[in-house]
């Protein structure tokens, strides 16, 4: 059964506790589908960044994809806390109350709320090279310090995109990703490590495919 009632669903459109002082990334996407490879992302974070908690933040839609093919809130906030379960990581649609539809106006709100955390806003790389045609994407960058996650093939783009070659100035060497999240923005790392072909899109396509008989 599909579940369209995401304010029905205990916790599904609220902001998980913490503590001041905490170490937190935030991980947003539409996870549509959630896949191994947001976990892969998620687990390597969580470790090489020194992180106390990671929120995994799923987005009521982008305004770079197509909302057509975007999975109820509700379905992909479940589908991604059971995969991507883990003591530290929580996973909310938060946005979705507050009427969010950039990722700007979410970091500018959990900044402004909560200054005594230390937030580091995650991604892939595919995002950094098209992150100069994120809304107020400079405004991001100076307000929360970034990992930056290597993925299958933007491994050679993204290191020299318009943003990261913008923003070069602020990049820490990899060795230095356990103090990011102590850094005053900008400051932004690029991370190396394991790497997973899946993505959410392949994996639509895979399903809406026919079956031959």
């Amino acid at each position: 059964m599909t579940l369209r009632h995401p304010v029905r669903i205990a916790g599904i459109t609220q902001l998980p506790s913490s503590g001041a002082g905490m170490r937190i990334g935030l991980f947003g996407g539409s996870f549509n589908p959630v896949h191994d490879g947001h976990r892969l992302v998620v687990e390597e974070t969580l470790r090489r960044l020194e992180l106390d908690a990671l929120w995994v933040l799923v987005t009521p839609g982008n305004p770079l994809k197509n909302a057509k093919e975007l999975a109820p809130l509700t379905d992909r906030v479940l589908a991604a806390r059971q995969l991507l379960a883990h003591p530290a990581v929580r996973v909310t649609g938060f946005e979705a109350a507050h009427g969010f539809t950039y990722s700007w106006q979410t970091i500018l709100f959990l900044t402004k709320a909560m200054p005594d955390r230390n937030f580091v806003w995650i991604m892939g790389a595919d995002n950094l090279v098209d992150f100069h045609r994120w809304e107020r994407w400079r405004e991001i960058a100076a307000m929360v310090p970034m990992a930056v996650y290597v993925r299958p093939g933007s491994a050679r783009r993204a290191p020299v995109s318009m943003a990261a070659n913008a923003l070069s100035r602020w990049r820490l060497d990899e060795a230095d990703a356990p103090r990011l999240a102590l850094q005053k923005a900008p400051a932004w790392v690029y991370l190396h490590g394991q790497q997973s072909t899946l993505s959410s899109s392949a994996i639509r396509s895979s399903q809406d495919a026919p079956k031959s008989k």
